[in-house]
């Protein structure tokens, strides 16, 4: 455009080296000259910037894939469960075309479900990195959020992103937010029928599996429970005796112990807690050894006593009551 203003006012005839070129000039050429980008190519632009920075996503923002490398050592216990998610989740991802071979049908959705700190999340990101799979983590209630269509919209695009980046697992935490009894109202129903469609819809999740997490089963409205939608419901309970023991050594390995600690005993009088209990547990044990240290001034390890007066002054963050509930929806809800 400038050139051109600047060509048109030389060619008027005789001029000074100084003549100027006026907004009049400018707003001439501007007017008689055509965009060299047109407003569909701009739309297309558009389209593949916004493909481009979801398939980007994966590489900087955490929450989309998990950079660690995690195996199923890291698991303490829960053989069972364990083998439960290889089969539903890491063979499919890892590989389909055996269980095509075979006619294993796919599940579409598989419910994590039990007491809170028993490592409902922390199985699920395990599965994914046994899948060599991209792993995209939403909470329920946050996609609640918004305005009006702002929520239906981003889970949409959680799942377009799940398909782009496949193989990949999306996780839906505490999935009762988005899918729970208790939480009514139009907005609750507009984006549970979004979730059902976008997992029975038309195009197919071919390298996506949908994992969620609930510590409220009962609360869960039951369309979402239907085969062919979560096909897999798995109870994840608090740790056994064995994956008890190997929790505290696990927990205790990085600190200086007392040669009077043992991981066995610690197990034998922590029935009944989660896995959250037992490191909440180490963490406090370690703390108290840190203040006697800095006030003695000289290291302090890690006693049994420090340990056994935190399991006294800490009770398990599940009533028996609630362990006797969940073993009656496991019962429930088996398939």
């Amino acid at each position: 455009v400038c050139d051109e203003a600047a060509r048109k006012v030389l060619g008027h005839g005789a001029v000074s080296s100084t003549t100027a070129i006026t907004m009049a000039d400018l707003l001439r050429v501007i007017e008689g000259t055509k965009p060299s980008v047109s407003f569909d190519m701009l739309r297309l632009y558009e389209r593949i910037a916004d493909a481009y920075s979801r398939r980007s996503e994966k590489v900087v923002r955490e929450e989309v894939i998990e950079k660690s490398r995690l195996t199923w050592d890291d698991v303490s216990g829960l053989d069972q469960v364990k083998q439960v998610l290889r089969e539903s989740i890491e063979w499919p991802l890892a590989h389909p075309a055996v269980l095509t071979r075979y006619g294993i049908k796919v599940p579409k959705g598989v419910l994590l479900f039990g007491p809170p700190g028993c490592g409902k999340t922390y199985l699920a990101k395990v599965v994914a990195s046994q899948a060599n799979a991209h792993f995209l983590h939403v909470k329920g209630p946050e996609l609640l959020t918004g305005t009006v269509g702002a929520s239906e919209a981003k889970l949409r695009g959680l799942f377009d992103r799940a398909r782009e980046n496949a193989p990949c697992v999306l996780f839906f935490d505490e999935i009762d937010g988005l899918a729970g009894l208790r939480y009514g109202g139009q907005r609750r129903t507009e984006l549970l029928t979004q979730l059902l469609t976008e997992m029975d819809g038309v195009e197919e999740l071919r390298g996506v599996v949908v994992v969620a997490a609930t510590n409220r089963p009962e609360d869960l409205d039951t369309a979402i429970l239907r085969p062919g939608r979560f096909d897999r419901l798995i109870y994840v309970p608090p740790p056994d005796q064995v994956a008890r023991t190997r929790l505290f050594e696990m927990e205790l390995a990085n600190k200086p112990l007392g040669p009077d600690v043992d991981c066995g005993r610690l197990a034998e009088i922590t029935h009944g807690y989660s896995g959250a209990d037992i490191v909440a547990i180490c963490t406090a044990a370690a703390m108290d050894a840190v203040r006697e240290t800095l006030s003695e001034g000289c290291e302090i390890p890690v006693t049994m006593k420090h340990l056994t007066e935190r399991v006294r002054q800490t009770p398990p963050s599940i009533s028996q009551e609630r362990l006797a509930q969940y073993e009656q929806m496991r019962i429930a809800l088996a398939r």
